[in-house]
């Protein structure tokens, strides 16, 4: 299988007053078209952080990252843009939807910004497929959390993207509505052959993916699968 996201050799340290904050130190992986990858660890061991360098959204300090087969190196900030619009599909803790958007709304923008023409009929499919079809025309205050996490996925998936990140997917849900966001993921994840690579400290969801990297003080301390 071809690799979706290698990581080589990847440190990044950040400035903090007179000292430097080494937040990762020479991490390396790889990513295959359609797996499903877990990068786990306590707070502030630098998941967040490789998940934002992996994504091009940062730029590092040591080692190389390719992306859909390219080099985030070779890319200025346009071009790495240009390949986060074209390929990448992102799912935060915080669903991040437009407040003053319905659900389908806030689906079809990533459509309608690309050009779709037939963007509302493929938003209400997306919907559909999370069950909230029903809640198309509700605003984002008229969902609960739960609800507000499957119209972020419909939307990340909308531009049916080549690798989705996801950052703590189920952090701020209960644990049955967490679960069956984890199940969506997956569905997603395998019907449209999306790579997953999902941040989180949840070693129970770590598991069920294909493959996982446990990070402690910046480094991998363990690989599994």
């Amino acid at each position: 299988m071809s690799k979706i996201l290698k990581v080589e050799n990847l440190s990044k340290t950040y400035r903090s007053g007179e000292h430097d904050l080494n937040v990762l130190n020479n991490v390396s992986f790889d990513v295959d078209k359609g797996q499903s990858f877990a990068i786990v660890g306590p707070s502030g061991s630098g998941k967040t952080t490789l998940l934002g360098l992996c994504a091009g959204l940062d730029t590092t300090d040591e080692g190389e990252i390719w992306l859909c087969g390219e080099n985030l190196l070779g890319l200025d900030e346009d071009g790495r843009a240009f390949l986060r619009n074209q390929n990448v599909g992102f799912v935060f803790q915080d669903f991040q939807l437009l407040p003053t958007l319905t659900a389908l709304e806030n689906v079809i923008v990533p459509l309608e910004l690309r050009g779709v023409k037939n963007a509302a009929e493929q938003g209400r499919e997306l919907l559909e497929k999370v069950g909230l079809l029903n809640r198309a025309g509700h605003y984002p205050s008229q969902l609960s959390g739960g609800e507000q996490q499957r119209v972020a996925l419909a939307r990340a998936f909308s531009n049916k993207p080549s690798i989705l990140f996801a950052d703590e997917p189920t952090g701020n849900l209960d644990d049955d509505t967490g679960t069956r966001i984890e199940e969506l993921l997956f569905e997603l994840n395998k019907e449209q052959g999306t790579a997953l690579v999902i941040v989180t400290h949840d070693l129970e969801l770590a598991r069920k993916t294909d493959k996982s990297i446990r990070l402690r003080s910046g480094k991998i301390e363990e690989t599994v699968g």
